[in-house]
Formats: structure tokens, sequence, C-alpha cells
């Protein structure tokens, strides 16, 4: 009898428990899945500014944005000639860097998209687009580069004019970029047809390349050259020679008394890019005064064209130095046909 009961108690006890169970399940939420981990934004960028610039200004925007930046880097002439090749299917978002007769040249291939940047408008006029295809944000003049060594070898001062090129003491031995590649070339031919007239500064290029020891397919490629002493000098964008400076090379800068032309280091926003938002988002961001002073705390030698940064660096200091304007706009259109020129009537 005694267990009989035990038993009826358990079963009353069990069924309890079930009834219970069952009651409290109705209110119960399944187990939420997991969040998702978020999706990193990523921009794809060409660039013609070396890595070392490049990784700095990108770093800066990721640290900032957190944007991922995805960055191939080519030569001017090479970048251009990639996103014309890829019109119908863009494969980055922005090109940045490079002079802006590169981008003048794009623009007349339609390859980029009218954007005006919100950092933008401090930067004056002369440094952007009419039709905000693109927007300069740092100027780089054109420069000799001695090796100090070899000048006093020869014993002969830092060259101070075009004409002082074609010395004979100098023949094989000067290095300058391939106007085929470069948009260094392009701007020393723009300093010479400026200041002497198109038919002139091309007889006078024949003449200069009797002294030419090496074409290089960048514009910073002759300057080790210079610097161990391989070539006795070359004609460079200012960046590239105080960069070999201020690693401590024993060179000479020097400027022509007739003048140079200046490179506008312009960015633009690629039609059908991908990533719109973020391209714009990026433009923004590398317009303001911010990302120019980066210039100089990342040994960057740029000079900016936002006049809210101030040039601290008295080698940046172009006060005394004959800087010739270019008409960009035309330089973009004459840009092949003066290659063309150069390479049938210079090289071959």
């Amino acid at each position: 009898m005694q267990s009989k009961r035990s038993f009826v108690l358990l079963f009353l006890v069990f069924s309890l428990s079930l009834l219970l169970v069952g009651c409290g399940g109705g209110d119960k939420k399944p187990d939420a899945k997991p969040a998702a981990p978020a999706k990193t934004e990523t921009i794809n960028i060409y660039t013609i500014w070396p890595e070392k610039y490049s990784s700095a200004v990108f770093a800066a925007f990721t640290k900032e944005t957190g944007v991922k930046v995805n960055f191939l880097r080519f030569s001017s002439g090479e970048a251009l000639a990639r996103v014309v090749a890829e019109k119908g299917n863009p494969q980055v978002d922005v090109l940045f860097g490079g002079p802006a007769d590169t981008f003048a040249a794009g623009v007349e291939k339609g390859v980029f998209e009218p954007y005006a940047p919100k950092g933008a408008d401090k930067i004056p006029a002369k440094f952007k687009d009419p039709q905000n295809n693109w927007v300069g944000v740092a100027v780089n003049p054109i420069s000799f580069m001695f090796n100090n060594k070899v000048l006093k070898q020869k014993n002969l001062p830092a060259p101070t004019s075009w004409d002082e090129l074609l010395n004979p003491a100098f023949k094989n031995g000067l290095q300058t970029a391939d106007a085929r590649t470069s948009g260094t070339a392009i701007s020393r031919i723009l300093s010479l047809t400026y200041t002497m007239g198109e038919d002139k500064a091309y007889d006078y290029q024949k003449k200069l390349h009797q002294n030419i020891q090496m074409y290089t397919k960048s514009g910073a490629g002759g300057a080790l050259p210079v610097a161990n002493g391989q070539a006795a000098g070359g004609i460079f964008f200012l960046v590239d020679t105080l960069e070999i400076k201020a690693q401590g090379h024993d060179v000479v800068i020097s400027y022509p008394k007739e003048g140079v032309a200046y490179a506008v280091e312009a960015m633009a926003l690629i039609k059908g890019a991908k990533q719109p938002a973020l391209a714009k988002k990026f433009l923004d961001w590398a317009s303001t005064a911010d990302m120019q002073k980066l210039y100089e705390t990342n040994k960057i030698f740029f000079i900016p064209t936002n006049p809210d940064v101030k040039v601290q660096d008295p080698a940046l200091d172009m006060s005394k130095v004959k800087l010739v304007e270019v008409d960009i706009l035309k330089a973009g259109k004459d840009r092949q046909r003066l290659v063309d020129r150069w390479i049938n009537e210079v090289i071959k």
C-alpha cells in the first residue's frame, strides 16, 4: 500500500513538472543568432604618388574613417592608360596624385565623373578643373639635381639654365624621364615649350639627347643613380630631389633661370565607380587642410594647395624660382601630340 502511494505521488509530481515546463515554454524565445561582424568598407584607388607617400595618406584616411584603401601604384602614363582601357568596367573608384595634365587628358577620354569635394572650397581656382572633373592637392615644380662630387670633379657649378645642360662635359651623363610613361617628362617638355616656344623646344631636346644616359620609366627613376654618382645629374620633380637630399646624399638642387613648369598634383572620381559614396568620402577628406598637413609630418615634399596649410620647409619656398603658369586644359589636349613628337623627333 505504501508502495502504491509512493508511486501515485511520484506520478503527480512528474505530471505537474511537465505542465509547468509546457506553460513556460510558450513565452520562451528561441536563442538569438550571434550578430554578424560588421563588414569593412573598402575603396580601390590607382595612385601615381610613390608608395611611401600614398601609404601615409591612405593610412590616415583609414584611421579617421575606418574605410580600407586597396591601391596600386603606376606612373602617370600607365595609370591613365589603365583607366581609359577599363572605361567600360572600372576597376578603381579614384585616381589619385600625378600631374593635372594627365587628368585633363583623362577628361578628354571621358573617364572622370564631375564632383566638387566638400573640402575643396578653400583651394584656389587655378588648382581645380572649372568643370569639377579634378581638384589639385599639391604643387610640384620641375628642378635640376646634380651629384656634388661629380660637379667638383668636372670643376663645374650646378647648372642654372637649360643651356648649361648641353655642356659636352655632361655627355652620356644625365638621366631624366621617358615621356611615354612619365608625367615628370611631360612637365619637363612643357617647361621647355613655354619658355622657348614649341619648335625651339624640340630642337633643344634633340641636342640634349646627346647628353642623356637613360630615359627612365618613372620620373624618380634616375634620382638614385645621380645620388650614387652613376649619373652626373638630371631633371626631376622637386619632391623626388628633396627626398634624395633628405636621405643624406650629397646632391645639389637648382633651377633654370628661364623658368620651369610645375605640376598640380590632382585627384578625381572615376566615372562608373563601383563605390561612388566611398570615393566621394575620400575626395572630401583629401581636400581638407588636415590631409595636406600630412605632407610635413610625413616628410612628403609637396607644396600644399590649401592656403590654410603654411609651408615651413625653406626648400619649398619658391619665391626666388621662376615658375611658368601652364594652361592645364590645353596641356591635357596636347599631351599625346607632344609625346608623339618627342618620340619621332628626339629619340628616334
